[in-house]
């Protein structure tokens, strides 16, 4: 069977008489198909230098035409323009036209504007779609991988958007994200509407309504200056993303700042850096710190990690933190005394351990991470997914009122904090907003430890202030 693409301006007159002499053959002739592509005159160009590239071809003028070789294993054979293929349709069948000119003209003007009603009905049917846009920076870190398919389980979302997914990678290699753009298609989500990638700051966060900011590899710089020209690096990234947030952005847009290093600090920069949004619509991510605690606690009591709850983290996500299990609840534990399935004891007065709290415990919880990556050899992907999803869930109003989350947050002088530093601590959420709790206890000992967690918090932020002035 003979297969041909004929594709051309829908203004051309060439193209008109191309196609008419086609739809001859195709009704003539049982074996012979052919496919048209009529695209607008604007559209043309771009498309006519793409596909020769694709394809290897030399070709200039509208129309342009090809058999398809599928059959035979082997890409299309070119043809070339109208002339080309009038006597290849002679040659091997017999057939040629006789249009006038005067008839190529009207065809053609009927075909365009037959075209740029089509057009516009694409526009106006684009237009009914209101999806949600979710943006992801640093899409080639692993985190991505694992989250995107998340981000379309039940739950996540109320009433199951449809969304938009944007992935930026600033320098990245454009191949590399195309790769994911084509897997997170191959996945058939229903709600998803579409995925684009960049490597450029150019489009950055483009009527965003959830941000998620996974960066964390900085190159190396050597020498005594390490962690100076890290802060440098992340300050001027930084900056530029809360620019472009603030300028782009959906005032409403919900920002998370997951990672492994300076939490606080890129968080208070966004902060800095978009004042007309919103402060409470950034968080930095303390709930993966959260999970990987809990997941000691239920080891020690012969739990599942979900059977404890309200563990709170305070202060610095990436540097000095502190853990507090004050509120902390362990479910089914087999202890002298048990209930039914929504009866709770506290943490505290089931682990009678008390060295292994102070000590151990807090030793397990700060080299978690690094511990996983040495047994993988990859960084821990799964458990920092499971962290933004439950802040989204949370964010979106599908988990409880009661339930507590840490969160890297704005403090405005909350249990005696120095205000204007982004301070991990307890919330809730409620309505699609958090609000800090207000009954946790500070004993003395503890608020030696957040002041510890406060003054390096500032001291980052001081760090980044001088490296700016170094740089201006």
């Amino acid at each position: 069977m003979a297969k041909f693409v004929l594709a051309g301006k829908a203004n051309c007159p060439y193209f008109a008489k191309a196609e008419l002499l086609a739809d001859l053959l195709q009704r003539s002739l049982p074996k012979f198909s052919i496919h048209t592509l009529c695209m607008h005159p604007d559209e043309w160009q771009q498309w006519l230098e793409t596909t020769c590239k694709e394809n290897g071809w030399q070709h200039e003028h509208s129309p342009m035409i090809w058999r398809e070789l599928i059959n035979r294993g082997g890409k299309g054979m070119l043809l070339g323009g109208f002339s080309d293929f009038l006597e290849h349709v002679q040659a091997y069948y017999g057939f040629t036209s006789d249009m006038t000119t005067e008839l190529m003209m009207k065809i053609a003007t009927e075909n365009l504007l037959t075209r740029e009603l089509c057009m516009k009905e694409e526009v106006y049917h684009q237009s009914l779609i209101k999806p949600l846009h979710i943006w992801i920076s640093s899409a080639l870190n692993p985190t991505c991988y694992i989250l995107i398919p998340q981000l379309f389980a039940p739950g996540v979302f109320r009433d199951t958007p449809t969304i938009s997914l944007h992935l930026l990678d600033v320098g990245a290699i454009d191949e590399d994200l195309q790769g994911v753009r084509m897997e997170t298609e191959d996945l058939a989500l229903p709600q998803l509407h579409k995925v684009t990638v960049y490597t450029e700051l150019d489009q950055a966060f483009q009527q965003a309504h959830f941000i998620i900011l996974l960066d964390d590899s900085w190159p190396e710089c050597g020498g005594e200056d390490d962690e100076e020209s890290k802060v440098r690096k992340v300050s001027e990234r930084y900056q530029q993303y809360g620019r472009l947030i603030d300028e782009r952005a959906h005032k409403n847009v919900a920002v998370i700042v997951a990672g492994n290093s300076l939490v606080n600090l890129k968080c208070s920069l966004l902060l800095d850096n978009a004042p007309s949004v919103d402060s409470g619509r950034f968080v930095g991510m303390a709930t993966q710190l959260e999970y990987e605690a809990r997941a000691h606690i239920a080891q020690k009591l012969s739990v599942k990690t979900a059977d404890v709850t309200d563990v709170i983290v305070w202060g610095n996500v990436s540097g000095s933190s502190h853990v507090d299990l004050q509120r902390a609840k362990v479910f089914h534990y087999e202890g002298a005394i048990w209930g039914p399935s929504d009866f709770s004891q506290p943490v505290l007065k089931m682990i009678y351990d008390m060295k292994w709290l102070q000590t151990d415990f807090l030793n397990l919880v700060s080299s978690q991470r690094a511990t996983v990556a040495s047994k993988s050899q990859r960084a821990t992907a799964i458990s920092a997914t499971n962290g933004i999803i439950a802040v989204l869930k949370a964010w979106n109003c599908n988990s409880s009122a009661e339930e507590v989350l840490s969160l890297g947050i704005l403090s405005t002088g909350q249990y005696n904090l120095p205000a204007g530093v982004v301070f991990s601590m307890p919330v809730s959420f409620q309505d699609g907003r958090w609000s800090v709790l207000s009954d946790v206890i500070i004993s003395d000992e503890m608020r030696a430890k957040l002041q510890i967690a406060a003054d390096q918090l500032k001291e980052e932020k001081d760090l980044a202030s001088r490296t700016r002035k170094d740089t201006a």
